[in-house]
């Protein structure tokens, strides 16, 4: 199972994520939110109120999440790894 252990949340709606077996990846969430629950998440100040959740991804208070399963194996144009 993967584990998202550090992320920061950058510029226009990107986070540097850091996993737990030592991979870094921006990604931009931006493609990813908008519809539904994830509405809320256009609001940039309530966009930087992500935390990593207990089983290892990433959560906003309205209940949005994103499991570190998908975050690790997404790839897009937009994504950067290191």
């Amino acid at each position: 199972m993967n584990k998202i252990i550090a992320f920061k949340v950058l510029d226009d709606y990107q986070i540097l994520l850091q996993f737990h077996d030592g991979e870094s990846k921006i990604i931009d969430f931006k493609p990813l939110i908008g519809k539904g629950i994830s509405s809320l998440l256009l609001d940039n100040e309530y966009f930087k109120k992500v935390s990593i959740e207990e089983g290892g991804g990433l959560e906003w208070p309205n209940g949005m999440d994103f499991c570190p399963n998908f975050l690790k194996d997404y790839t897009s144009d937009l994504v950067v790894q290191s």
